[in-house]
């Protein structure tokens, strides 16, 4: 390390990336100081994955009480009490960031409170202080945004969502993401009248169409009034609650209206284009295979890159990076095959190809997939499917992509990910005994491609 450097690495963040990349850098002997203006932990933790969880398990609550009276328990009529949820939340978000002080003390990081900026290429200002290291490390993140719709202000968006006053009676979410669904599927869960708007023509772009008509599908069958093709372009105050007219000239009065209409990269007021970093159109920090800004001592991970926005990922990067800084170790992020969930109802597990980039990149590929009312609703009555899909690149017969809508399904697929990472055939998956009964087993037991595939697929 250059002696007139403070530190051997600065990080500006104190999310899941930044974390792990400070600690795991100081075990590897580095200097290590990290700013955070906000609560410890990011995103995930604060305002994403964490809190969204949870609320998503307090949602299911309604369906386990009606579906208890199948299995001979008393019927009852319970109470939501939404104060008492965001308390508990509280309550477990403070312990978490307690949790991560803890981490950070431990691991010999120096922990600062206060928005970090850019002075030069090694140089951090937060407050009136200024920090010198051989190595920046900008981790700071993204943040919800909201078009510019007429009344905009009156909109919340994932940020305030957890902590509203009171649940509203009914809620208008617009957007068609992955957080969109799920924010809908919570609301709808807690009892609240809600609507979704989508201005594309089916919600969950980019995930596999299977999936996409199954959620679509499935989040009416619970009540959730899907709207496609209609987006938002006046929100105004309607008493106690707002008015929001749309596209197609309906008007819909709520309690509030949420955006979940996209997020950007947190790079703003930072000093990063005046010491030379280069962000592209959307704001995001550009880098190279090892998370190299164009300035070679900055460097950043996570969602400000705007690579692939998911937790385990930006934790993914910050441990290569960690190796390639201070284990001589030069590590690329591996953004391949990532598996992923969406907490909607019914949940989604997808990992590798849609069918769409499968026949993109394979040509011809047989597809296997199944529908079914699990087991469960088999006394229960409820009308809930499951939809489950194996992608197989026919010449290899490897399987390239795996896709479920379905209870469980973030679990599921999480084990099928290890397969498909591991190259496995459709052979190696039909020669694999099933768990009886389970709805996992489904994966080893289709048998035959989709007929329509099969010629689709030939021609």
């Amino acid at each position: 390390m250059t002696k007139n450097h403070d530190l051997d690495l600065f990080v500006l963040g104190a999310g899941s990336g930044g974390v792990r990349a400070a600690r795991v850098s100081a075990g590897m002997g580095a200097r290590v100081a990290v700013c955070e203006d906000d609560r410890l932990g990011g995103t995930c933790v604060n305002r994403g994955c964490i809190p969204k969880k949870l609320y998503v398990y307090a949602s299911h609550f309604h369906d386990e009480f009606e579906d208890a009276v199948a299995y001979g328990w008393s019927p009852v009529s319970p109470t939501f009490d939404w104060p008492t949820l965001v308390a508990n939340k509280e309550k477990e978000l403070g312990r978490l960031n307690g949790i991560y002080a803890g981490l950070l003390d431990g691991a010999g990081v120096e922990t600062i409170r206060g928005r970090g900026t850019l002075v030069d290429a090694h140089t951090v200002r937060v407050g009136d202080e200024t920090y010198t290291a051989k190595h920046i490390l900008v981790a700071t993140g993204g943040y919800p945004i909201v078009p510019d719709v007429e009344g905009r202000e009156h909109a919340i968006t994932s940020d305030q969502a957890f902590d509203l006053e009171t649940l509203p009676e009914r809620i208008v979410v617009v957007g068609g993401g992955y957080i969109a669904v799920e924010f809908a599927a919570i609301f709808n869960g807690l009892g609240v009248e809600t609507s979704l708007l989508y201005r594309g023509e089916i919600p969950l772009r980019g995930f596999d169409m299977d999936v996409r008509t199954t959620v679509t599908e499935e989040s009416r069958k619970k009540g959730i009034d899907v709207r496609l093709e209609t987006n938002v372009t006046r929100i105004e105050r309607a008493g106690d609650g707002f008015r929001a007219t749309t596209t197609r000239g309906d008007v819909i009065e709520a309690g509030q209206v949420m955006y979940a209409t996209g997020r950007a990269p947190n790079s703003r007021g930072m000093g990063l284009e005046e010491v030379g970093v280069e962000l592209n159109r959307k704001g995001a920090v550009v880098v190279d295979d090892y998370s190299r800004s164009s300035v070679a001592s900055i460097h950043a991970i996570g969602d400000v890159t705007d690579r692939l926005n998911l937790t385990p990922v930006a934790i993914h990067e910050a441990m290569c990076l960690a190796q390639t800084l201070f284990n001589d170790n030069p590590t690329k992020p591996d953004h391949r095959e990532v598996a992923t969930a969406v907490f909607c109802q019914p949940e989604v597990g997808t990992v590798g190809f849609t069918e769409e980039e499968a026949r993109a990149e394979h040509g011809a590929v047989d597809i296997f997939r199944t529908r079914f009312r699990a087991l469960r609703h088999t006394l229960t009555g409820r009308d809930e499917g499951t939809m489950m899909k194996l992608i197989v690149d026919r010449a290899s017969d490897r399987v390239v992509g795996c896709h479920m809508a379905g209870a469980h399904a973030g679990e599921i697929i999480q084990g099928i990910a290890i397969a498909i990472k591991c190259r496995a055939t459709k052979a190696q998956f039909d020669a694999t005994i099933g768990i009886h009964p389970t709805s996992a087993e489904e994966f080893v037991t289709m048998r035959e491609p989709v007929a329509e595939a099969t010629r689709e697929a030939a021609e």
